[in-house]
This record gives structure tokens, sequence and C-alpha cells, in this order.
């Protein structure tokens, strides 16, 4: 099994925990009048960060590069704050990538922007709230297709929204991570399609035996250090 090294427990000296710490900030539109369901918001954003890892300006010498580079040099972290209105609209002017979901009606919107230090958050991103993204859902998802990755959560955790969409982000990185470069042209140019979906507890017991990407959190918030968020199901790594 395979755990994400940059969200485990602290505890142990590491040479991360004194690199520059960064954060990758994605910025969930959340109306009042048409919040998108929970689980199109945690599968877009797991696109968002997909789309950001293999954008040109994340790659080589692109102006995102070295952002990217540092921040995964350091502890991976992810915050995902919550905008409307005006307030979205701000956002929306920053550099960064805005990525729709894929349903039909009230599509979730995420946008990702690169990322910047742990303390030096731009003023539209910090003004944000981040805690207490609660979402419903409408209706019971559909079960994923065979060859469609699956990001699966811990079915044994309570989590926000914003925590979820979080945890989400990081499977589907530890997933990009495990494929090879032709695999990964493939994910990227079909458009990154993914399905998130709360394991049931059996199935959460069988997962470890696939030898798929796990995501442990460093327990910074909600939940308890350690604990194993997200298992990375996509059908490339079980080959």
């Amino acid at each position: 099994m395979t755990t994400d090294p940059n969200t485990e427990p602290g505890g142990e000296t590491d040479p991360r925990d004194a690199a520059p710490q960064f954060v990758l900030p994605l910025v969930l539109r959340i109306e009042r009048a048409a919040p998108p369901s929970r689980t199109d918001a945690l599968e877009t954003a797991a696109r968002a960060v997909l789309t950001l890892l293999s954008d040109d300006r994340s790659l080589g010498e692109g102006e995102w590069a070295a952002a990217v580079r540092d921040w995964q040099d350091a502890r991976i972290r992810k915050v995902v704050r919550r905008a409307r209105g005006a307030e979205w609209r701000r956002a929306g002017a920053l550099p960064g990538i805005t990525v729709t979901g894929t349903r039909t009606a009230d599509p979730a919107e995420v946008r990702v922007f690169p990322p910047v230090p742990l303390d030096g958050w731009p003023k539209d991103l910090a003004r944000l709230q981040v805690s207490g993204t609660e979402l419903a859902e409408p209706e019971p998802p559909a079960p994923p297709a065979p060859s469609v990755p699956v990001l699966w959560l811990n079915p044994h955790l309570e989590m926000s929204a914003g925590k979820a969409c979080a945890q989400a982000g990081h499977g589907a990185q530890l997933a990009w991570w495990g494929l090879r470069e032709a695999e990964r042209k493939a994910w990227r140019e079909a458009g990154f399609p993914l399905a998130a979906r709360v394991a049931t507890p059996a199935a959460w017991r069988s997962l470890p035996a696939a030898g798929l990407p796990v995501v442990q959190d460093a327990g910074f918030t909600e939940i308890a250090p350690g604990s194993a968020t997200v298992v990375a199901d996509h059908p490339a790594l079980r080959a």
C-alpha cells in the first residue's frame, strides 16, 4: 500500500519540515440559491488538482512551475475555501484555472490557484471562509463505471465538504504520481474522468490488499493524525 509521504502524521524529523511551506488554494463556488452536490464538488476539486498539475504553466519552465516544485518539496497541503457572488468574481480575477463539474443542473465550480506560501495568501482568497462547508446530496450517486478511476472515501470518517474536497484532491494527485507518462497523457486527453464515492465498510477493508495509493491525513483539522481518508483506485494502478 502506497501512502502519501507528504500528508503523514508529524512527530519524526523530516527535511521537508525545514523547507518553506506552501499550500495549494482551491475555491469552491457555493451560491445560496444553487449549491452544488457534495459528490460533484469532490469530483470537480479532484479534477481541478489534476488540471493544474498537468497544465503547461506548472511544468518545466512554466510560470507556475517553481511554485509547484516548492510546494511538492515540502508538506503537501491543500485548503478549500468557499465563495459566492462578488467573492467568486474577485477570486476569478486572480491567476488560476476554473473547472466545472459534470452535473447538468447546478454543476460544481472549483477554481484552483498556483501554490502560495502558507502565510502568504492573496487577500481576496485569505478573506474567504474555510470551515464548516456542508453540501447536500440530492440523489444517491450512481455506481461508477468499471473503467473510471474512483477515489474511495473512508466510510468511518466524518468530514466537512471542504475537508473531503481536499482529501479527494490528495487522492487524485497520488494517482497521477503513480501513473506512467502514457497513462497520464491518456487520462488528461479524456478530460480526467473520475468518481468520488464513499466505500462500503467491507470494500474499505479489502482495498489495502490491492496495493493502491492511500492518503493519510496529517491531522491539522477535523480528523486524527494518520487517518486513512482516501484510496485512489485507478485501473492502471491495479494492472
